[in-house]
């Protein structure tokens, strides 16, 4: 049983470090309704929500677009959610997304 329940958890893991991803974003001048935090990934469904960190800052944003289509860069987010990570000033910086 407890062979069981450790499969499962390693798989559940596994799954979990298998759809995450690093590497440059950017930031697009569009803003959500009401401020809501939008972005562009190439291969993600819309809707989903994807979580973004940058030093020590996460926050969730929805794919609302495709992009980025700068090579390089993995993810694009709305300002809305480069000003809540700290990247604004910076315009590229080097993300996890998950």
């Amino acid at each position: 049983m407890k062979t069981a329940v450790t499969s499962a958890a390693m798989l559940l893991f596994a799954t979990c470090m298998a759809k995450a991803e690093s590497g440059l974003a950017s930031y697009y001048g569009g803003i959500g309704k009401h401020g809501e935090m939008t972005c562009a990934h190439r291969s993600r469904p819309f809707g989903s929500m994807i979580t973004v960190s940058y030093r020590g800052r996460t926050i969730q944003c929805r794919v609302n677009d495709r992009g980025p289509f700068v090579r390089g860069r993995i993810i694009d987010v709305s300002t809305t959610a480069a000003k809540a990570l700290g990247i604004l000033q910076l315009g590229v910086a080097h993300v996890v997304i998950e």
